[in-house]
């Protein structure tokens, strides 16, 4: 689960981070209200997407202006103006694609003076199963680019659960950054409670890009961008409350109401398998036979008549599916129950599209016969490698 910049400064606040004041719009009447509040002399004007590269991206609308999504104003008025421009528009980045995201909400923050950016991120390594931090003097960068132009210039190490956090974990990040005295101390205590934040609230990801040594000497979380373990959520109503579910595709938020896993993709064949490993197969195979998958979906090896149902709506809810390939291996999962809810959701939703459906395992025979003998227009198929052929076939024609 992602939540915006303004939500991840209050909760970095809560832990002892320096973040900069500021107030978030959700009205363009109110901007200038909440710049007001703020001291000035600069006030900084960020869009609040569920993606990187605002202030790199543009706005679909012209009356939006020109410039990206995190914009400098000197005064209230002009900081209101801007404001009031983005919200509402369409923002496009490199991470949002060519569709883009709707701004529907503003963050007005004091202006900071900066005398170098360096890049911070904690995550969770699949490699070594840890916390690991990122740390690089390349401030304000894509973190991709550095890695494949600069790679010298990014730190990476894990923290052993054993011990946690210690002293000595940030003094190395203090050194490698060119941190000197007591931004040495100040580096062993910021990252000490960034990691207490990240254990203590399950995140997946805290990434503060840009962390600047303003001219003070002094640091300071400049913009931050958190994910959540979305499986801890029910450990943290206070964090599931911060979910805004209109940065979310509309189909991964109806599969996550009915523990689904789902993902949306680019292809023109919809997938429900049983199993992830299957699933990533599934897809697999479909492209070895020369189509695109248009979707990741898992419905688990306890799905009920149900949950098929509702995995074939939002399957069909696609309008780039132009088939559909049902995999469905019964081990806990009984093929008789995967036969019944895609017969029945054929009937509720209609099938427009071509329908493959290859059975194995459990109860495979019965679920076989309740395909064979039911009054719609369902593909059978004997494997994998069959049923990838034949909705390849059916789609392409």
């Amino acid at each position: 689960m992602n939540i915006h910049e303004y939500q991840a400064k209050a909760l970095l606040r809560n832990y002892g981070v320096p973040v900069s004041d500021g107030r978030v719009v959700l009205k363009a009447e109110d901007a200038k209200s909440a710049a007001g509040e703020l001291d000035g002399p600069l006030w900084v004007i960020k869009a609040q997407i569920h993606a990187g590269g605002r202030g790199k991206g543009s706005f679909n609308e012209a009356e939006a202006g020109e410039k990206g999504g995190v914009r400098l104003t000197k005064s209230v008025e002009e900081a209101a103006d801007e404001a009031k421009k983005m919200l509402g528009n369409v923002l496009v980045t490199h991470q949002t694609g060519p569709a883009g995201k709707q701004v529907n909400r503003i963050y007005i923050e004091d202006g900071s003076d900066i005398d170098r950016e360096l890049y911070l991120a904690l995550l969770v390594d699949r490699v070594t199963s840890r916390v690991s931090f990122v740390c690089s003097t390349e401030g304000g960068m894509d973190i991709e680019e550095v890695a494949a132009n600069t790679p010298e210039k990014i730190l990476s190490f894990s923290v052993d659960p054993a011990t946690g956090y210690q002293g000595f974990h940030g003094r190395r990040i203090a050194f490698n950054l060119g941190l000197e005295g007591k931004q040495i101390r100040q580096c062993v205590q910021l990252m000490g409670n960034l990691y207490r934040a990240f254990i203590e609230k399950d995140m997946e990801m805290l990434e503060i890009n840009p962390l600047i040594v303003m001219p003070t000497g002094e640091l300071k979380c400049l913009d931050a961008k958190v994910s959540f373990d979305g499986n801890a959520m029910y450990r943290h109503p206070d964090i599931a409350e911060l979910r805004d579910e209109t940065e979310e595709d509309s189909k991964e938020l109806a599969a996550s109401k009915h523990d689904l896993n789902y993902i949306a993709l680019d292809g023109e064949i919809g997938c429900m398998v049983n199993g992830a490993g299957l699933a990533m197969a599934t897809m697999d195979i479909i492209k070895l036979k020369g189509a695109e998958p248009a979707n990741f979906l898992d419905v688990g090896g306890g799905a009920t008549k149900e949950k098929v149902t509702e995995a074939f709506k939002i399957i069909t809810s696609d309008p780039n599916v132009k088939g559909i390939l049902v995999n469905i291996f019964g081990g806990i999962m009984r093929c008789d129950v995967i036969a019944e809810g895609v017969i029945a959701a054929v009937k509720e939703v209609g099938l427009q599209v071509p329908l493959v459906v290859r059975l194995e395992g459990t109860n495979v025979e019965k679920g076989k016969e309740i395909i064979n003998n039911a009054d719609v227009d369902v593909i059978a198929a004997d494997n994998l490698s069959d049923a990838a052929e034949k909705i390849v076939k059916a789609v392409k024609g």
